[in-house]
């Protein structure tokens, strides 16, 4: 059963800071929500086949949520960095790893940790 406290934890915080980063740019409505339950519903399962992934939870929501939002309602988070050419939504860097950002790959800039959005 202990094994279940990290795993949840891990869970919440993650919630937490995709949460944080909708609300910094206005688009934490009911159903944007939802689909952030929906991944960590995912990633729950996802972790309990793999307990050694659960430092990856953060990362791996803001991604699903990421797509999610693409395939419902268009691109996001929007970068804040590169004024010219169309917009484009930053990606989660690392891929699968701890400490994830939102990374401008056009302009290999750091924009903020996942959960920072401002």
């Amino acid at each position: 059963m202990d094994d279940a406290i990290p795993l949840e934890q891990a869970l919440h915080a993650a919630r937490a800071l995709v949460l944080a980063d909708l609300a910094a740019r206005d688009v934490a409505d009911a159903g944007v929500v939802s689909l952030v339950e929906e991944a960590v519903a995912q990633r729950r399962w996802w972790v309990e086949q793999w307990p050694e992934g659960v430092e990856f939870i953060a990362g791996l929501v803001a991604q699903d949520v990421q797509d999610a939002l693409l395939e419902r309602y268009g691109r996001w988070p929007l970068c804040p960095v590169c004024d010219a050419g169309d917009p484009h939504a930053l990606d989660v860097e690392p891929e699968l790893g701890p400490d994830p950002h939102w990374v401008c790959s056009k302009a290999g800039v750091v924009v903020a940790r996942v959960g920072g959005l401002s």
